[in-house]
């Protein structure tokens, strides 16, 4: 018997990626992750599924994305099938390249991040591999930093 997803509101503001995940225990949804493009709130949406199953939690996820300049509700794969069971890295498994691939990653995230908050929102494919070579450069709490100071700058108009 499948489950029936509760009905998702619209998330407020301009259409743009959004993530919303339903809390059951209070019959609300909040917003997981938000982005002017589409594969940080996947990567976002993969991310919290995967750790919330971990946990042992039931995931609902509702992705919001902009079509023809109106929000449209999308489906979302990766939180309909459970995610498999996590297997112990077998020792020198190169494990810890993927944990850097992770982390540089989510430096990406964050820089992005920043930039969008800082209203830079159309970025071309030099853009991106500037950020790239930022994101693999800087460590966490330097990019933290960065995307800390775009953030307050986007805020100062």
């Amino acid at each position: 018997m499948e489950m029936q997803r509760p009905r998702c509101p619209r998330p407020p503001g301009e259409p743009r990626w959004v993530a919303m995940f339903h809390e059951p225990a209070r019959d609300s949804w909040t917003v997981g992750a938000q982005s002017p493009y589409r594969a940080p709130v996947l990567y976002a949406v993969d991310d919290m599924t995967r750790t919330a199953r971990a946990r042992g939690d039931e995931v609902t996820v509702a992705l919001w994305g902009p079509e023809d300049g109106a929000w449209h509700l999308f489906d979302t794969p990766s939180a309909k099938a459970p995610a498999p069971a996590p297997q112990r890295p077998v020792p020198g498994s190169p494990e810890p390249a993927r944990l850097a691939e992770r982390m540089t990653d989510r430096r990406h995230q964050v820089l992005m991040a920043g930039l969008g908050k800082a209203g830079l929102y159309d970025l071309g494919p030099e853009d991106d591999e500037a950020v790239r070579t930022l994101a693999d450069r800087l460590d966490e709490p330097t990019v933290r930093r960065v995307a800390h100071w775009l953030a307050e700058a986007g805020g100062q108009r």
